[in-house]
Protein backbone atom coordinates (compact mmCIF):
# COMPACT_ATOMS: atom_id res chain seq x y z
CA UNK A 1 0.00 0.00 0.00
CA UNK A 2 2.91 2.33 0.58
CA UNK A 3 3.65 2.68 -3.14
CA UNK A 4 0.14 3.89 -4.07
CA UNK A 5 -0.98 7.49 -3.88
CA UNK A 6 -3.33 8.25 -1.02
CA UNK A 7 -6.36 10.46 -0.90
CA UNK A 8 -6.01 12.82 2.05
CA UNK A 9 -9.11 13.46 4.14
CA UNK A 10 -9.50 15.78 7.09
CA UNK A 11 -11.72 14.84 10.02
CA UNK A 12 -13.39 17.72 11.76
CA UNK A 13 -14.72 17.82 15.32
CA UNK A 14 -18.29 17.54 14.08
CA UNK A 15 -17.34 14.07 12.70
CA UNK A 16 -17.43 15.30 9.11
CA UNK A 17 -14.80 14.17 6.63
CA UNK A 18 -13.41 16.62 4.10
CA UNK A 19 -11.87 15.46 0.80
CA UNK A 20 -8.98 17.88 0.24
CA UNK A 21 -8.53 16.86 -3.41
CA UNK A 22 -12.12 17.65 -4.44
CA UNK A 23 -12.81 20.30 -1.79
CA UNK A 24 -15.99 18.62 -0.61
CA UNK A 25 -17.34 16.76 2.39
CA UNK A 26 -17.72 12.98 2.07
CA UNK A 27 -19.64 10.35 4.01
CA UNK A 28 -18.29 7.08 5.38
CA UNK A 29 -20.12 5.26 2.56
CA UNK A 30 -18.39 7.44 -0.03
CA UNK A 31 -15.02 6.75 1.59
CA UNK A 32 -15.78 3.01 1.45
CA UNK A 33 -16.61 3.33 -2.26
CA UNK A 34 -13.36 5.22 -2.90
CA UNK A 35 -11.41 2.44 -1.19
CA UNK A 36 -13.31 -0.25 -3.13
CA UNK A 37 -12.22 1.48 -6.34
CA UNK A 38 -8.60 0.92 -5.30
CA UNK A 39 -7.62 4.24 -3.76
CA UNK A 40 -6.05 4.29 -0.30
CA UNK A 41 -7.04 7.04 2.09
CA UNK A 42 -5.27 8.88 4.85
CA UNK A 43 -7.37 10.67 7.45
CA UNK A 44 -5.95 13.32 9.75
CA UNK A 45 -7.63 15.22 12.52
CA UNK A 46 -8.04 18.78 11.26
CA UNK A 47 -7.21 20.32 14.64
CA UNK A 48 -4.38 18.11 15.96
CA UNK A 49 -3.04 16.74 12.64
CA UNK A 50 -3.10 13.28 14.31
CA UNK A 51 -3.45 10.33 11.93
CA UNK A 52 -6.92 8.86 12.58
CA UNK A 53 -7.04 6.62 9.49
CA UNK A 54 -7.31 3.36 11.46
CA UNK A 55 -10.17 4.76 13.54
CA UNK A 56 -12.15 5.89 10.46
CA UNK A 57 -11.55 2.62 8.58
CA UNK A 58 -12.65 0.66 11.66
CA UNK A 59 -15.74 2.84 11.81
CA UNK A 60 -16.52 1.97 8.16
CA UNK A 61 -16.09 -1.76 8.81
CA UNK A 62 -18.29 -1.60 11.93
CA UNK A 63 -20.96 0.37 10.07
CA UNK A 64 -21.02 -2.25 7.31
CA UNK A 65 -21.17 -5.00 9.94
CA UNK A 66 -24.05 -3.24 11.70
CA UNK A 67 -26.10 -3.30 8.51
CA UNK A 68 -25.42 -7.01 8.04
CA UNK A 69 -25.82 -7.76 11.78
CA UNK A 70 -22.45 -9.53 12.05
CA UNK A 71 -18.89 -9.22 10.91
CA UNK A 72 -16.92 -11.49 13.18
CA UNK A 73 -18.07 -14.52 15.13
CA UNK A 74 -19.00 -13.81 18.75
CA UNK A 75 -16.26 -16.16 20.00
CA UNK A 76 -13.60 -14.16 18.15
CA UNK A 77 -14.97 -10.89 19.50
CA UNK A 78 -14.68 -12.31 23.04
CA UNK A 79 -11.04 -13.20 22.36
CA UNK A 80 -10.32 -9.72 21.00
CA UNK A 81 -11.75 -8.13 24.12
CA UNK A 82 -10.13 -10.64 26.48
CA UNK A 83 -6.60 -10.43 25.08
CA UNK A 84 -6.89 -6.90 23.78
CA UNK A 85 -4.07 -4.88 22.38
CA UNK A 86 -1.04 -6.94 23.34
CA UNK A 87 -1.56 -10.27 21.65
CA UNK A 88 -4.02 -9.45 18.90
CA UNK A 89 -2.42 -6.25 17.68
CA UNK A 90 0.71 -8.18 16.73
CA UNK A 91 -1.40 -10.84 15.04
CA UNK A 92 -3.39 -8.31 13.03
CA UNK A 93 -0.29 -6.36 12.00
CA UNK A 94 1.88 -9.32 11.05
CA UNK A 95 -0.33 -12.17 9.98
CA UNK A 96 -3.85 -11.15 9.09
CA UNK A 97 -2.84 -8.80 6.28
CA UNK A 98 -0.45 -11.42 4.86
CA UNK A 99 -3.16 -14.06 5.08
CA UNK A 100 -5.74 -11.92 3.29
CA UNK A 101 -3.25 -10.88 0.59
CA UNK A 102 -2.25 -14.54 0.15
CA UNK A 103 -5.89 -15.53 -0.19
CA UNK A 104 -6.54 -12.80 -2.78
CA UNK A 105 -3.46 -13.82 -4.78
CA UNK A 106 -4.52 -17.49 -4.66
CA UNK A 107 -8.07 -16.56 -5.71
CA UNK A 108 -6.76 -14.55 -8.69
CA UNK A 109 -4.52 -17.41 -9.82
CA UNK A 110 -7.36 -19.95 -9.48
CA UNK A 111 -9.72 -17.68 -11.42
CA UNK A 112 -7.11 -17.41 -14.18
CA UNK A 113 -6.57 -21.20 -14.19
CA UNK A 114 -10.30 -21.93 -14.40
CA UNK A 115 -10.57 -19.45 -17.26
CA UNK A 116 -7.78 -21.28 -19.09
CA UNK A 117 -9.50 -24.62 -18.49
CA UNK A 118 -12.75 -23.26 -19.90
CA UNK A 119 -10.92 -21.94 -22.97
CA UNK A 120 -9.20 -25.31 -23.39
CA UNK A 121 -12.55 -27.10 -23.16
CA UNK A 122 -13.96 -24.89 -25.89
CA UNK A 123 -10.91 -25.58 -28.04
CA UNK A 124 -11.30 -29.32 -27.42
CA UNK A 125 -14.88 -29.12 -28.66
CA UNK A 126 -13.69 -27.59 -31.96
CA UNK A 127 -10.91 -30.16 -32.21
CA UNK A 128 -13.33 -33.00 -31.49
CA UNK A 129 -15.66 -31.87 -34.29
CA UNK A 130 -12.76 -31.73 -36.74
CA UNK A 131 -11.56 -35.15 -35.59
CA UNK A 132 -14.99 -36.72 -35.96
CA UNK A 133 -15.43 -35.26 -39.43
CA UNK A 134 -12.07 -36.80 -40.33
CA UNK A 135 -13.23 -40.11 -38.90
CA UNK A 136 -16.31 -40.01 -41.12
CA UNK A 137 -14.04 -40.00 -44.15
CA UNK A 138 -12.14 -42.98 -42.73
CA UNK A 139 -15.41 -44.71 -42.05
CA UNK A 140 -16.34 -44.31 -45.74
CA UNK A 141 -13.10 -46.03 -46.73
CA UNK A 142 -13.75 -48.97 -44.42
CA UNK A 143 -17.42 -49.28 -45.38
CA UNK A 144 -16.79 -49.63 -49.15
CA UNK A 145 -17.95 -52.92 -50.54
CA UNK A 146 -15.18 -55.45 -50.72
CA UNK A 147 -14.10 -56.47 -54.13
CA UNK A 148 -13.67 -60.14 -54.77
CA UNK A 149 -10.98 -61.50 -57.05
CA UNK A 150 -12.24 -61.71 -60.56
CA UNK A 151 -14.72 -58.85 -60.30
CA UNK A 152 -14.75 -56.31 -63.10
CA UNK A 153 -13.33 -53.52 -60.89
CA UNK A 154 -10.34 -55.68 -59.98
CA UNK A 155 -7.29 -54.25 -61.71
CA UNK A 156 -4.96 -57.20 -61.17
Amino acid sequence: MADREKLRLKKYGNRRLYDTARSTYVTLNQVADIIKQGTDVEVVDARTQEDVTAFILTQIVLEQARRKHALLPVELLHLIIRYGENLLQEFFQKYLEQTINGYLQFKRSMDEQFSKWIDMQLNYSDMAQKTFSGLTQLQNIFNRPRQTPGSKNDKD
